[in-house]
């Protein structure tokens, strides 16, 4: 079974055991989280596809680190003005396991 879920302004689809990094969630390492935005839920020809959520559908995981994501270099340069701006970035992130979905 998988399920279709927003957290942090994105979608995401999971199923049960996957590894998913996700937005930064408040929450330390080895806590249970849950996720009530179920957008769709279901298997083969059973799906429940939410209007926009699916009644009852919910998502619980385990916090298994939390970190920062690569660094991305932001260039700003225009040629023969003497103008060079250059700037990293790295996102945080929340790694989290999936234990179980559930449906109504």
């Amino acid at each position: 079974m998988y399920a279709v879920f927003r957290s942090g302004g994105k979608q995401y689809r999971a199923s049960q055991g996957d590894r998913l990094r996700l937005e930064r969630i408040d929450a330390g390492v080895g806590d249970t989280v849950s996720f009530d935005e179920v957008l769709l839920v279901g298997e083969g020809a059973d799906i429940k596809i939410g209007s926009p959520l699916v009644e009852g559908g919910r998502i619980e995981g385990t916090v298994m680190s939390q970190g920062r994501g690569k660094k991305i270099d932001v260039i700003k340069f225009k040629r023969r003005k003497n103008y060079k701006r250059q700037r990293g970035h790295r996102q945080y992130f929340t790694e989290v396991e999936i234990t179980s979905i559930t449906s109504a």
